[in-house]
């Protein structure tokens, strides 16, 4: 299942918006910002969908029954470009474990690249809920690698992925892999680039939220 917040009009394609005009990309913190606000959207949605109970909680006045999460679930991000959505989520699901993958393009001469994955550092996953968030769903194929990885520490019970743009080239690919994923995006774009650039797109998420790097 793929949800698309930009297919109706809301403050989410306002955001998104934001994040793709070239003039409001100088100020760094409003562009993280708006990334953790379609975050924080895409996080009370989905809370929606995930298990509650039933739970007695005593006020100054009495009991009150209150319907409650089951179970925290697992907020995974990709290092570094996902911290700020990962920061939005972690605003609504106080109380996660949290996961960190270190999945980025390893580029070669002639123009092709790979994908490297060096570091991961995660709770607890067999049988929870899983959160992963990336703000550019291009290829997918570090997000599926990602995942890949995760599911070698246990079996994942509900997999949500969430972007802030994703291509539709790339949702294929992850609905391929992951058939049983929920994907969440800001907006959808359906042009990629030979080098795996989402068109219009935005950019480099991860250079305009935390400054260029300097990559061999």
């Amino acid at each position: 299942m793929v949800h698309n917040l930009s297919k109706d009009h809301s403050l989410v394609s306002n955001w998104v918006g934001e994040l793709r005009n070239v003039d409001v990309q100088q100020d760094r913190m409003r562009f993280r910002r708006n990334l953790e606000r379609i975050a924080e959207v895409i996080g009370y949605e989905i809370s929606k969908q995930l298990e509650t109970e039933d739970r007695e909680i005593t006020t100054p006045m009495g009991v009150s029954t209150c319907k409650m999460l089951k179970d925290q679930p697992v907020l995974a991000t990709i290092l570094r470009a996902g911290l700020a959505m990962h920061n939005g989520l972690l605003s609504y699901f106080d109380r996660a474990d949290n996961a960190f993958l270190s999945a980025y393009r390893k580029h070669h001469a002639d123009g092709s690249f790979e994908i490297s994955l060096e570091y991961m550092s995660c709770p607890e996953i067999d049988g929870r809920v899983v959160i992963i968030s990336d703000p550019m769903l291009a290829t997918g194929s570090s997000l599926v690698k990602a995942i890949q990885y995760l599911k070698e520490e246990g079996t994942i019970k509900e997999l949500h992925i969430v972007c802030a743009i994703a291509c539709s080239v790339g949702i294929e690919f992850v609905r391929r892999a992951e058939p049983k994923a929920i994907i969440w995006c800001g907006d959808i774009d359906d042009e990629l680039t030979a080098k795996g650039y989402i068109v219009p797109g935005l950019g480099d998420a991860g250079d305009l939220a935390y400054g260029a790097k300097m990559q061999n």
